[in-house]
């Protein structure tokens, strides 16, 4: 199990993508900074580019990985290898992969530039959307042999967590808004990891001040300590499930 893991991770490292997508991380979060005349300022537009960029990276490049192994994977099945450690091992190679992309790319500026909590959740944040994602890419393609298909899934899980589903939230809002929603905003924010994150890093900056009643409920439900180990307790499910639910079916699934 740990060489395969070791091999997955060195193959996926020495891949072109994964390093211009490292490269670039690096160079837009350097230039983000040197941009903007604050720290928070700084952390604020790259909190955007991390909710945007991350969870999109994540779900592509898993899904492809995956389709293009899928005769490596087939091979390992035929070994003496339990379907259980094969799919384990991947997951694992593939999101500490990307997991470290991501902290060469964000993290190191990050740390330079704001090495304080807010710059910390954010990093820590980061990392988990990175391994929340892949989780639903191996789930996306687990349910799937048509390599179209799964693509379609993975970009419509995108779109769902990163677009539509806000859509859903600010029409819900407008329809009731003569009616106290903002407990029920706040159980929405838990079923989708995104808002989520979103939510954290504002907390920690004291930009809920500018969100209303809406905001001071937020920071009553996740700015204390408490709340923030919820928080993040919420987002390791959120890895979890996706994950547990795709090697379950893996186990199952006629290759």
């Amino acid at each position: 199990m740990n060489k395969l893991i070791k091999y997955v991770i060195t193959d996926i490292l020495r891949n072109k993508i994964v390093s211009i997508y490292t490269l670039l991380l690096f160079i837009i979060s350097f230039g983000v900074f040197q941009l903007d005349d604050t720290t928070n300022k700084g952390l604020l537009s790259l909190l955007n580019l991390v909710l945007f960029i991350v969870p999109l990276v994540s779900l592509i490049f898993s899904t492809i990985y995956l389709y293009n192994s899928a005769e490596f994977i087939e091979l390992l099945v035929s070994q003496p290898l339990g379907r259980k450690s094969i799919w384990l091992s991947l997951y694992t190679g593939v999101a500490v992969s990307l997991s470290i992309s991501f902290l060469l790319g964000t993290g190191i500026p990050i740390l330079l530039y704001s090495s304080d909590t807010t710059g910390t959740i954010l990093i820590i944040a980061g990392t988990l959307l990175t391994i929340i994602f892949v989780s639903l890419a191996f789930l996306a393609t687990v349910l799937t042999r048509d390599k179209a298909k799964g693509m379609g899934a993975s970009i419509f899980i995108w779109l769902y967590f990163s677009l539509i589903f806000d859509g859903l939230v600010l029409f819900l809002l407008f329809q009731f808004a003569d009616y106290p929603l903002e407990k029920i905003i706040v159980t929405l924010s838990t079923l989708n990891p995104i808002d989520l994150c979103r939510i954290l890093i504002l907390l920690q900056m004291d930009i809920s001040a500018l969100m209303g009643f809406t905001g001071a409920v937020f920071k009553n439900s996740f700015g204390t300590q408490s709340g923030l180990i919820f928080a993040f307790a919420l987002l390791v499910l959120w890895a979890l499930v996706p994950l547990l639910l795709s090697l379950k079916k893996f186990i199952k699934k006629d290759l």
